[in-house]
């Protein structure tokens, strides 16, 4: 089997290890790959291992080989996958492998909201403790997590393991999601609406996919409808805010803070509004790259192909 990797560089920077692909076929391994080489690269690849690259219709007439679509991701969104049904080609993703990694990065978001350690860290390094008069300083308020409302948006695998981290700091947890009824889950965690979770919540983490019914629910409206002083995190996808409205909320200090690793343009632009913003933490799409995550990401795309090639075809979304 030909086996094209169109974008390995998204989860490899080096440190990671292909042979269990080449032990299934004959790989080609790119670190990333433009759309004009999108189809000379993949016109003879049975099939394909893809990241970004953005799998059309069109793409797909052009490669009349392909038999399998394989996603070093979770998110399926770059590829027609009705297309690809229709031409009878699976199109397998990894739906569980950095729900630990991207719930402790949650988390380190809000710890960086509530103490400002990096700017601390900068301000002793460049001797303003040394030359403090007092044994203690700090620049930012410091904030206790514990007997505040942590409100989880999407109560799938990392929502509920971003909800048991809550608990251990002792946060009351609310969650709302389209399949959950109101009433307790477990211990400590309750099913709300998504209007009674703005009310109440202390923290709002988005951790739910992106739909059309969903993009910039963030909005000012909602904004409106939570607390003063919220503190708001997205490690989901950053369509999910309008950055425009949450910008303006930082700026009058309706949201006390903000920690986002994710942007609704990849890479960020520079005219993106939450660049300006006050109290505004933003990271690069990183919460997932934990090595630990990212072999076991590894892992399960070599078990996807090696079980199509077996007759048992796992995690395809279009079939």
């Amino acid at each position: 089997m030909k086996i094209v990797v169109t974008d390995g560089h998204a989860i490899d920077p080096g440190d990671m290890d292909w042979q269990g692909f080449r032990a299934l076929g004959e790989l080609k391994y790119y670190d990333r790959t433009p759309p004009e080489l999108a189809l000379p690269r993949l016109r003879e690849a049975e099939a394909a291992l893809v990241n970004k690259v953005v799998i059309t219709e069109e793409l797909l007439r052009g490669c009349p080989r392909l038999r399998y679509i394989g996603l070093l991701s979770t998110g399926y969104n770059v590829v027609d996958i009705a297309a690809a049904a229709r031409r009878g080609i699976p199109v397998c993703n990894v739906p569980d492998y950095g729900t630990e990694a991207v719930a402790q990065f949650t988390f380190a978001l809000l710890l960086e909201l509530c103490h400002r350690v990096g700017d601390h860290s900068l301000g002793v390094h460049a001797g303003r403790w040394s030359a403090s008069p007092d044994f203690s300083y700090w620049d930012t308020p410091q904030r206790e997590l514990a007997g505040l409302v942590f409100g989880v948006v999407g109560y799938g695998r990392i929502g509920k393991a971003a909800a048991r981290i809550a608990r251990a700091f002792g946060m009351e947890v609310l969650a709302c999601g389209p399949h959950l009824a109101p009433g307790p889950l477990e211990e400590g965690v309750r099913a709300v609406t998504r209007q009674e979770l703005f009310a109440a919540a202390d923290v709002v983490s988005l951790h739910c996919p992106l739909t059309a019914e969903n993009t910039g629910m963030i909005d000012a409206a909602a904004i409106a409808a939570m607390k003063p002083g919220v503190l708001l995190l997205n490690t989901a996808r950053g369509p999910l805010v309008n950055e425009a409205d949450l910008a303006a909320a930082l700026k009058s200090g309706r949201v006390a803070g903000a920690a986002l690793d994710v942007a609704a343009v990849e890479p960020i632009p520079p005219d993106d509004p939450l660049l300006g913003a006050p109290n505004c933490i933003l990271t690069p799409h990183m919460a997932w790259g934990a090595k630990a995550a990212r072999q076991r990401l590894m892992d399960a795309a070599v078990e996807n192909l090696r079980s199509f090639l077996a007759g048992r075809t796992i995690n395809a979304v279009n079939l």
